[in-house]
């Protein structure tokens, strides 16, 4: 297997292109683009907390290479037939520049809306099999792999698995059905803990932000101060001037 195929199984549980982006081989390259927009949404790395955003930074190249490779009717044929590709390295490559070159600029609404729609779609569902397949039932996996997930979201991933394999649809995996409360605990710290971190950025960062308005404030004041002081004093110059002149005029007469 080639080192991006790797890549791909490491951070989507296959090493199929279209099964990444959930999509059939014979899909046109408008549904291509569709996919690879909603994908990119899910691990656009501008949406991430920091403790997220490396692996989040790696699955974004993943999908950027993806669709290049599909895109592109000579290299798609290529795939297609054989399951070739350039197998060129993509890490260095700019992959937000050539996701800002199709569509507009992200904002965090439209992470927000794709959210809703996604937490308990079709989408999701078939996300959740296939990263539960991939992992051999490991939580801690099927987490990674699931877009907005998070141990808040264990019962309710929980729930669907157990209706998927009371359906036949998947084997019943020990480690899942029967997890260690020792494996969930450290989880669960290790979640908390990051959690704690991100807040405490973001605390920093405020306290910062805060810090900076308040230097920015001192400093318009003490430039008004400036002025009002600089003005002031020219007005009574003036003032006393336009005395002085009227008092020399007065003595004359």
């Amino acid at each position: 297997m080639s080192n991006f195929k790797e890549k791909c199984f490491q951070y989507f549980g296959t090493s199929n292109f279209y099964e990444v982006l959930g999509i059939d081989e014979n899909a046109t390259g408008k549904e291509i683009k569709k996919a690879y927009h909603k994908m990119s949404l899910l691990v656009h790395p501008d949406r991430v907390d920091e403790n997220q955003k490396e692996i989040c930074t790696e699955k974004f190249k993943v999908l950027g290479r993806i669709h290049s490779i599909l895109q592109d009717k000579e290299k798609r044929k290529v795939y297609n037939d054989c399951g070739e590709f350039d197998d060129e390295s993509y890490s260095t490559f700019n992959w937000s520049e050539y996701w800002t070159s199709m569509f507009k600029k992200i904002e965090l609404a439209d992470i927000q809306k794709y959210e809703k729609e996604y937490i308990g779609s079709e989408a999701e569902r078939k996300d959740i099999k296939r990263a539960y397949e991939s992992g051999k039932g490991d939580m801690n996996i099927i987490l990674e792999l699931v877009a907005f997930s998070n141990c808040d979201s264990e019962p309710r991933i929980i729930n669907i698995v157990r209706e998927m394999a009371g359906n036949g649809e998947v084997e019943e995996f020990d480690c899942f059905f029967n997890e260690s409360k020792a494996k969930k605990c450290r989880r669960h710290r290790k979640w908390a803990k990051e959690a704690e971190e991100v807040s405490k950025n973001f605390e920093d960062l405020q306290k910062e932000l805060d810090a900076n308005r308040k230097a920015r404030a001192e400093s318009f004041g003490s430039f008004f101060a400036a002025l009002e002081a600089k003005y002031t004093t020219k007005a009574r110059k003036s003032i006393t001037a336009g005395s002085n002149q009227k008092s020399k005029r007065l003595r004359k007469k």
